[in-house]
């Protein structure tokens, strides 16, 4: 184990950048919102400073609205599309002034990893000075979220693009993207270059990408504007599950830093409204998991991935609606042939095992996984996707995803040498 923790230690440095990580080289050679936070978690257990430069230089680029872009273009580079060229943050009159940045975001995860660097931390008093010194921050970009990506008050809040989910191109995209009515866009693809294009999205689902982009822009990332006009406008379980986690995480440690009972008080109100809507409109019954609402059209995404098992890191679900959900993740997802957990239904005629988020596994949302299984005591579950991810890596190498089938040899897909699988295997490694 100690050669996997030196292997991670030396991605992780060469992976760094001045002042932030990228998450491999050529692929992604900009600074990402999530992966950032899950490489801090990482970076924590050996060399603090980066874990906190890491925080700050994202928050760095925040918009003055309190929104967290998806990607900060620190450099010029040719290897990647869209770039800040495309994107035209610019057009929004609260972004950056200090950064290009893309006009999309992530699932927001900074609360909860700076709760995890303050468990981590050998000198509580100085990473809690540090974390004082950027929460309220992270408390605006969840304040960003309430008033302007929830319009309906319900405690939910929408991701108006697939890329802002995470789960980039997921079959649970399909029935609104296959719907869409684009044009056909001229441009130069460049992940292509660097990753087998049977691995990666279609050009046409790039167009369609992009079309959501382009009515965005057309409004200047209006909030407004979006969520009147969006074709996609989606109500998404591990995106909200990552929000109500960092509220929680928030909430104690504003406790900790004392002097903040306002925020502690909204915080709250916050959490009891979203947990409760999360629970009486994202679970279905008769599927025995959390799903996707699809606000732009009122109905259901009844499809089963990865992120229908997120809720259990945010302490959402009972203990009885645990134990169901659990039930799902190993009836279909835990087979003895099948390393936990695919990022899609295995069950399902669209899993894919080597597209992107059509199937392969993730080490981030393992190390989710892994964590909601232990705070409900699933612990031989938790020990089987502890066990699983550290042979997917000891088998594969340090791979952006992998083939959750047990009898592929060379399983490991995307990116090499990428920084949150090193991230957080070293942080599974010494729990």
């Amino acid at each position: 184990m100690n050669e996997l923790k030196n292997k991670a230690k030396e991605i992780l440095n060469a992976n760094w950048r001045d002042g932030f990580s990228i998450p491999c080289e050529k692929l992604y050679p900009f600074q990402w919102n999530w992966d950032s936070g899950f490489i801090a978690i990482g970076f924590a257990h050996f060399d603090m400073p980066k874990a906190e430069k890491e925080i700050s230089t994202l928050l760095d680029a925040q918009w003055g609205n309190g929104f967290i872009p998806h990607i900060v273009f620190h450099t010029d580079t040719d290897t990647y599309f869209p770039g800040p060229d495309f994107f035209c943050s610019e057009l929004h009159p609260d972004a950056s002034k200090k950064y290009k940045t893309s006009g999309i975001t992530q699932p927001p995860v900074l609360g909860f990893v700076l709760g995890e660097i303050l468990r981590i931390s050998k000198d509580k008093k100085a990473t809690l000075k540090f974390i004082e010194s950027v929460i309220d921050k992270v408390y605006d970009n969840h304040n960003y979220f309430y008033t302007k990506r929830d319009p309906q008050n319900e405690g939910l809040v929408y991701i108006y693009h697939n890329w802002e989910s995470g789960t980039d191109n997921s079959p649970m995209w399909d029935d609104i993207i296959h719907s869409m009515d684009s044009p056909d866009y001229e441009f130069e693809r460049r992940d292509t270059t660097h990753i087998d294009a049977s691995q990666r999205p279609s050009k046409r689902e790039y167009d369609h990408y992009l079309h959501i982009l382009e009515i965005a822009k057309e409004h200047n990332y209006s909030d407004e504007k979006i969520a009147e006009l969006s074709p996609f406008l989606v109500q998404d379980p591990l995106f909200n599950s990552m929000l109500i986690k960092s509220n929680e995480s928030l909430i104690e440690l504003y406790t900790l830093i004392g002097g903040h009972e306002n925020k502690i008080k909204q915080l709250e109100t916050w959490q009891e409204k979203a947990i409760s809507s999360f629970n009486n409109k994202l679970f279905d019954e008769e599927l025995g998991a959390y799903i996707h609402y699809d606000l732009r059209n009122e109905r259901k995404l009844r499809y089963i991935s990865s992120s229908s098992f997120t809720p259990l890191f945010a302490n959402i679900p009972d203990k009885e609606r645990a134990q169901r959900l659990v039930q799902t993740l190993m009836n279909r997802f835990g087979k003895e042939n099948q390393y936990l957990c695919a990022s899609f239904d295995p069950e399902s005629d669209l899993y894919k095992p080597k597209k992107y988020w059509r199937g392969p596994v993730w080490i981030n949302l393992n190390w989710i996984l892994y964590n909601g299984l232990v705070q409900y005591g699933f612990d031989d579950i938790s020990k089987r996707v502890k066990d699983d991810t550290v042979e997917l890596i000891a088998k594969n190498g340090f791979y952006e995803y992998f083939d959750a089938r047990k009898e592929v040899s060379d399983g490991g897909y995307g990116g090499i040498n990428f920084s949150w699988t090193a991230s957080l295997l070293l942080d599974l490694l010494n729990k």
